[in-house]
């Protein structure tokens, strides 16, 4: 098994779901072997730092090729000319298409010199001595046209996730050879709304866990960097982290014990400080020309909302862009993979990966860099779930798409009609001792699930409201961010605020085919969006506020787009709950440096969510119009 094979197992459950898992299934190092030569090398930058860098090419030298980079923190392994990687390439298909592939280390990382800045920041005055990712990646790429034989003068570059960061800074100040580019679940703004940070909120389990291996201190280039910073295997993660308690344990000798830069940076920087605005890398794409095909997934627990912004920011700079946007029913990364039919309850009926690899991504490397076949697709390819099929826009999201307020009324209701009563409010306690999970089940890293997992476990729970429609008369299908405003009040000075939308399905829905046996879809309250609101950052991600307990507070929030058609008799469910344990961490519910918290600032909390004629709580759900 290669290093970077063997990676891909270790944060399967926490960070590339699914990546190559089954993508290259029916390669084999012997089929890369016998088509393509492999050379390691060292590509040297301005600033004297190598890069380690891997050179698939091609055995048959009559043409000359593309050359396809992927720059990575995960290691290029297989190292050495005589080891090879059991696939290449970003699918089957281009890998047999036959390009120059080429893996990089990034500085720092693995084998290549240098100190590695997490997310490393744009420079955008240059010094003569500065470097940073672009730089990095227009050296690498001149280096590459001048000096790998048989190649054609055309690179494309392409990643996923973090790779997907690196792929989305080479449209800054771009090499003249770059003719496409492919960020896929690129990272964005990690305090926003990606890895990191969702509206403030800290993603606990997902960094705890990824940061022990990515935080590991190196001496000089390897292949190997060992252990994590500490041991982590834990069979019942919600029993783990409600027993480590709150965030100032996890410098503790057993944990992270201040031994780790990226992990006190995380909590260092608790608000959206230079640290973070110097990262958000949506503010470069003002001015992006080259073809690019932005990808994500709906299930996308990692970088839903990167995708997203890296077209909305690429679509709100150049008019005459290049950008199209491809947004499927996928986990992190498994557009790659070979077979896509199914993801937690939902039966697709059809491979969605296979559509996607062969029908646009290949077709896009193949247009623009061998100026073969076509490229016309629509503006926008989308995945409509609920529906389950491939719509085609000119503009995402869809020009007919109009926005419908549902009110939360008395009585559990979610209505079309706001509530007349004076007065009126649902409430419910938060206890921090008593987290509402995040899924039903026991586990020890995420459950990849729990994107549309049924929500009924928690409909029962008294920390947790429901507001539900009637049975729906037609289908209605939402295509879009969805906004929702509250009006809330608390005795705490802090809160969190978890809006759940969720597609019931009626009592007589019968099992999907290949459901797991003891499997109920009757009644399946089914997840499609949801996501969090740290209270005190309600009017700035920079500037915390705190409640005025007892006082009656607006909270808005906006949750990531959806392509999802709730079908006739089903009925739309919203949920509201103020924890969501252990996948962001718990909130202490007093405005105070959550960081620094101890056991005995966290305290119970009893919250209102007001719906009354002046006090009207409400989403927003963008509604495709006929």
């Amino acid at each position: 098994m290669t290093k970077k094979q063997c990676f891909i197992r270790i944060l399967s459950a926490l960070l590339l779901l699914f990546f190559f898992h089954d993508g290259f299934a029916q390669q084999t190092t012997h089929e890369v072997k016998m088509n393509y030569n492999k050379k390691d090398t060292a590509i040297t930058m301005k600033d004297g730092v190598k890069l380690y860098t891997v050179i698939y090419s091609p055995k048959d030298t009559t043409i000359n090729y593309p050359i396809i980079l992927e720059r990575t923190p995960y290691s290029c392994a297989p190292y050495g000319d005589t080891s090879y990687a059991r696939y290449i390439g970003p699918n089957p298909g281009l890998m047999k298409e036959k390009y120059i592939f080429v893996y990089q280390d990034v500085r720092g990382r693995y084998m290549s010199e240098g100190i590695n800045t997490e997310m490393s920041p744009y420079l955008p005055l240059k010094k003569k001595s500065g470097s940073d990712e672009t730089t990095d990646t227009y050296e690498t790429v001149d280096w590459l046209v001048k000096n790998i034989k048989h190649n054609n003068g055309k690179v494309g570059i392409t990643g996923v996730s973090y790779p997907g960061f690196f792929a989305a800074m080479s449209m800054i100040n771009p090499h003249p050879a770059i003719k496409a580019v492919s960020p896929q679940a690129p990272m964005t703004d990690e305090f926003a709304g990606d890895d990191a940070f969702h509206n403030g909120a800290f993603f606990l389990m997902d960094n705890f866990g990824f940061i022990n291996y990515y935080g590991k201190e190196r001496n000089g280039p390897t292949k190997d960097y060992g252990n994590g910073v500490f041991n982590f295997n834990p069979k019942d993660a919600y029993r783990f982290f409600q027993s480590m308690g709150p965030l100032s344990n996890t410098n503790n000798s057993q944990f992270f014990g201040n031994k780790c830069e990226l992990w006190n940076e995380m909590l260092k920087h608790n608000t959206y400080d230079d640290y973070w605005q110097t990262r958000y890398t949506g503010q470069y794409f003002k001015k992006i020309k080259l073809p690019v095909l932005v990808v994500g997934g709906w299930f996308d627990a990692e970088d839903l909302y990167g995708a997203l912004h890296t077209y909305q920011c690429i679509e709100k700079g150049e008019a005459d862009n290049q950008c199209k946007l491809v947004m499927g029913p996928w986990t992190h990364g498994s557009w790659k993979s070979g077979e896509w039919k199914f993801y937690a309850s939902h039966d697709f009926n059809q491979n969605t990966s296979k559509v996607y690899q062969d029908s646009i991504e290949t077709r896009f490397f193949n247009y623009y860099l061998k100026e073969k076949d076509s490229f016309n697709i629509d503006e926008a390819s989308i995945f409509e779930t609920g529906s389950n099929k491939w719509t085609h826009y000119n503009s995402w999201p869809p020009a007919n798409c109009v926005p419908v307020t549902f009110y939360l009324n008395s009585h559990e209701k979610l209505s079309l009609e706001a509530d007349k009563d004076s007065n009126a409010f649902e409430e419910y306690v938060s206890d921090p001792k008593k987290p509402v999970p995040y899924t039903p089940g026991i586990y020890g890293a995420r459950n990849n699930d729990f994107m549309a997992e049924d929500q009924r476990f928690a409909t029962t729970r008294p920390d947790v409201l429901v507001f539900e429609t009637p049975p729906l008369s037609k289908d209605v299908t939402a295509t879009g961010a969805i906004k929702v405003k509250l009006q809330v009040s608390l005795t705490g000075s802090d809160a969190d605020f978890i809006i759940k939308l969720i597609d019931v399905l009626p009592d007589n829905e019968p099992n999907f085919k290949n459901a797991p046996k003891g499997f109920q879809m009757a009644g399946y309250q089914r997840l499609v969006r949801a996501d969090v609101m740290r209270g005190k950052f309600r009017n700035s991600l920079s500037k915390p506020e705190p409640f005025e307990p007892g006082k009656i507070t607006p909270v808005d929030l906006v949750l990531n787009d959806v392509a999802h058609d709730f079908k006739k008799g089903h009925r739309i469910m919203i949920q509201i709950q103020s924890s969501w344990f252990p996948l962001i961490d718990m909130n202490p519910q007093q405005f105070m440096n959550i960081s620094e918290a101890r056991e005995k600032d966290f305290i119970k909390n009893n919250i209102k969510i007001w719906h009354d004629a002046s006090h009207q709580s409400q989403i927003i759900l963008p509604i495709l119009a006929p």
